[in-house]
């Protein structure tokens, strides 16, 4: 094997003005994996909907389970550029998330509020990452949670209104 290919990832010391990178980077990586649990619950739910909001709620899910996936993205490569790693496996991602699945296959309206509900936990996690990160002078990273904290909140919103 060419020593090229031999490249194990590791953490890197930045001095960008962040005081504590590594603070930040753990928390982005809670959001991350609460972000990822959501992109699979989501989803999920878009392959498993019926009923009467089945279009609707199909469509949603479909759009919102895209939006994470690319937040998923742009939080690991936040985490990168502070010079950490990135969870790497799905247990250390499960181990790290608060998003709970629920027991059963839920119904369309179930399905709505635990969506609904878990946009609302993970907009308040990005407000808690905001603060941190301001308080670690990490502007980059505050401002990126915040408008993910903007997201969830349109999210969460849109999803009930689907069933009022």
């Amino acid at each position: 094997m060419s020593a090229v290919m031999d490249v194990t990832p590791k953490t890197d010391k930045i001095d960008t003005g962040v005081k504590d990178p590594k603070a930040v980077a753990k928390a982005l990586g809670e959001a991350l994996a609460d972000t990822y649990r959501l992109l699979f619950k989501s989803h999920a739910y878009h392959w498993n909907v019926e009923g009467p909001l089945f279009y609707s709620l199909h469509t949603l899910t479909e759009a919102q389970y895209q939006d994470l996936f690319a937040a998923a993205d742009e939080l690991a490569e936040r985490i990168r550029a502070l010079g950490q790693l990135a969870p790497a496996t799905f247990d250390e991602l499960t181990e790290m998330s608060t998003i709970k699945d629920l027991k059963s296959m839920p119904s369309a309206q179930e399905m709505i509020e635990d969506l609904a509900s878990d946009h609302e936990m993970l907009a308040k996690k990005m407000h808690a990452v905001a603060e941190l990160a301001e308080k670690h002078k990490d502007i980059v990273t505050a401002d990126m949670v915040t408008a993910r904290s903007g997201t969830h909140e349109k999210a969460a919103w849109m999803l009930r209104a689907t069933a009022s």
